[in-house]
């Protein structure tokens, strides 16, 4: 059960704050949160990470439903053996459906969230899939679990 609740809060968390981003910040533009550190940049990527292979929409779409449908997979199938590995599969799954998401709905992707140290655009969707492979990676080269 537990995969769901995280898988369901990702993708309600990143769908609420680009439905916020959509209705609040693209009439006003960009909103500095920490002035120099911090801001929020309306941006719509009609690529993948960091902006690479624009406009390839449907190639994004079917890729990515074949891939989440793997992931998914993993999900239910380590849930009672692997807590830590299926925490990470259900963060990955639950970005990516939020992206997919965007990609069906609006033939792109919102992004928003801009550190001026890095330099790419990205949102709650992206956070969770990072977050979860890195954590995933760690996890697979560092314990004997598996």
């Amino acid at each position: 059960m537990y995969p769901v609740l995280i898988i369901a809060a990702v993708i309600a968390l990143d769908q609420f704050s680009k439905y916020l981003v959509l209705t609040r910040l693209v009439p006003i533009g960009d909103y500095n949160l920490i002035k120099g550190f911090l801001e929020f940049t309306y941006v719509e990527n009609y690529g993948i990470a960091f902006g690479m292979f624009q406009n390839k929409t449907l190639f994004f779409i079917i890729s990515t439903a074949l891939i989440a449908s793997v992931v998914l997979f993993f999900v239910f199938k380590m849930a009672k053996k692997y807590v830590f590995y299926t925490v990470c599969l259900s963060l990955i799954f639950g970005g990516a459906i939020g992206n997919l998401i965007d990609r069906i709905r609006l033939g792109f992707v919102v992004d928003f969230i801009h550190f001026s140290f890095f330099p790419p655009v990205f949102n709650i969707a992206d956070s969770a899939v990072v977050v979860g492979a890195i954590a995933l990676s760690i996890a697979i080269l560092f314990t004997k679990e598996a």
